[in-house]
């Protein structure tokens, strides 16, 4: 048989036991990893308990630092993941109360750290962002060997820019140059950069001084096996109302008041009598929107959740008729991968968005797109889809197939499971087993050829 011989794969194998077993002695677990994540807690973080899913699933000891959500306690142990979780900060009010809330955070994710250390030594420290912050704990741990993984969520310089414009006073600009060097410091320090999309990658590999080969492309996909349409519990009353979906984040860069707006003028205006909307999720504007929909007089016909898990997602998604992507083209959205697409499409919902780089790039042509911040044109388009079933119909199966044909997490898995296979040196061992020539086990005469002759010749 040609290739590596059985003796150097031996060899290779026992070098990286070897590795591993002195890694164990001076207290590093080769393959445990540290997750931290501010700005959601886990599992409800779908993209990070993903992540966490498919290194759990390949052989990684996971931990998780992260905010508390509603009930939650201090210390979790789900699907083999240790999570550890702190009381949340004030919501934050003004620089002042933000930068409070990251200096907050940073100390008890550091105190917790150490904790889990304690517990069990880590290998790999991955931050999720936003905030930048958390680069100098990466730094401090990197003095016993501990690595950096910054995988990038939001490009803050943009979010900032979305939210506040060009800033014009002496405040704004030091603000905007602060979120600039923690960037900065951000990729100076991390070893491999995982970046959600190709438009978050040329950043890094740019504006962040990254050698390409460290930066690699972990899209935000929907487990499709697990996000699809389900049959409703109770048969729909006679005569239901067609239910208008949004699901996410509720930030001022998210744009939910362009719902209302398209809701009002949907009721108010064009007098239908068949439609309602419910929005899954929360964040700073949740409240705003709510006294909104009051002074419009939608309160019959508008439900909010509040946080949405699984169960609730699926069932809303799966009676809804169309999704909506209210996110205005902005630095920040237009390049930015947004997850409530690819969810509407994981449930086979058309959906109706403002024309993004990046939106286009999820849903091509299984959403209809209009021109950013045109209200009525966004109207017009979700009209036209109520209108029309065999619309809805040509899309959704167009959705459900790119999303799970493309879109799924399963090869961006691969991927980011990829990164910390080469990072542990898993990838050298694999690499030279993958050395052999493989027999063909589509070719049955080959497979018969191999079976008859590895073992002493057949006369």
């Amino acid at each position: 048989m040609a290739g590596v011989p059985g003796e150097r794969v031996a060899a290779l194998l026992n070098a990286a036991r070897m590795v591993d077993a002195a890694q164990q002695r001076n207290g590093v677990a080769r393959t445990h990893v540290l997750i931290i994540v501010q700005n959601l807690p886990v599992p409800l973080d779908r993209r990070v308990w993903l992540e966490c899913q498919a290194l759990v699933a390949r052989g990684y000891e996971v931990s998780v630092i992260c905010p508390k959500g509603p009930g939650d306690p201090g210390r979790q142990q789900i699907g083999g993941v240790r999570i550890y979780k702190y009381r949340p900060a004030p919501q934050a009010r003004g620089v002042l109360g933000y930068l409070l809330e990251f200096v907050y955070c940073w100390i008890r994710t550091a105190l917790l750290a150490t904790k889990v250390w304690r517990d069990r030594p880590f290998a790999i420290i991955q931050a999720c962002n936003p905030p930048d912050t958390y680069w100098l704990l990466a730094r401090i741990w990197k003095r016993r060997g501990v690595r950096f993984v910054f995988d990038q969520h939001d490009l803050n310089p943009e979010l900032f820019l979305s939210r506040f414009g060009t800033p014009t006073s002496p405040s704004g600009r030091a603000q905007l140059a602060g979120l600039r060097w923690l960037e900065k410091q951000t990729y100076a320090t991390a070893d491999r950069v995982i970046s959600t999309n190709e438009s978050y990658r040329k950043v890094a590999i740019t504006r962040g001084g990254m050698d390409p080969a460290a930066v690699t492309v972990v899209r935000s996909g929907p487990d499709t096996s697990v996000m699809r349409p389900v049959r409703p519990q109770d048969p729909a009353p006679q005569g239901r109302r067609h239910t208008l979906a949004y699901l996410g984040i509720m930030g001022p860069q998210d744009g939910v008041d362009t719902v209302l707006e398209v809701m009002d003028e949907l009721v108010h205006r064009r007098g239908r009598t068949d439609v309602d909307a419910v929005l899954m999720g929360f964040g700073d504007c949740l409240e705003d929107l709510k006294r909104r929909c009051t002074e419009l007089g939608l309160d019959d016909v508008v439900t909010f959740t509040g946080r949405a898990g699984s169960a609730l997602i699926a069932q809303h998604l799966s009676a809804a008729t169309i999704g909506l992507c209210p996110d205005l083209k902005t630095p920040l959205n237009d390049v930015s991968t947004m997850n409530k697409t690819m969810e509407y499409m994981a449930y086979a919902l058309p959906s109706v968005s403002f024309d993004l780089v990046e939106t286009r790039v999820s849903a091509e042509d299984a959403a209809l797109f209009v021109p950013s911040g045109d209200v009525a044109a966004f109207t017009d388009a979700v009209e036209s889809l109520l209108d029309d079933p065999e619309l809805r119909v040509e899309l959704a199966l167009r959705a459900r197939e790119r999303a799970a044909k493309v879109l799924d997490w399963g090869p961006q898995s691969a991927a980011y499971v990829q990164v910390y296979d080469s990072m542990c040196a898993i990838e050298e061992t694999r690499a030279a087993i993958e050395g052999f020539e493989y027999v063909d086990l589509d070719d049955p005469d080959a497979l018969r050829q191999f079976v008859l002759t590895r073992g002493p010749a057949v006369t």
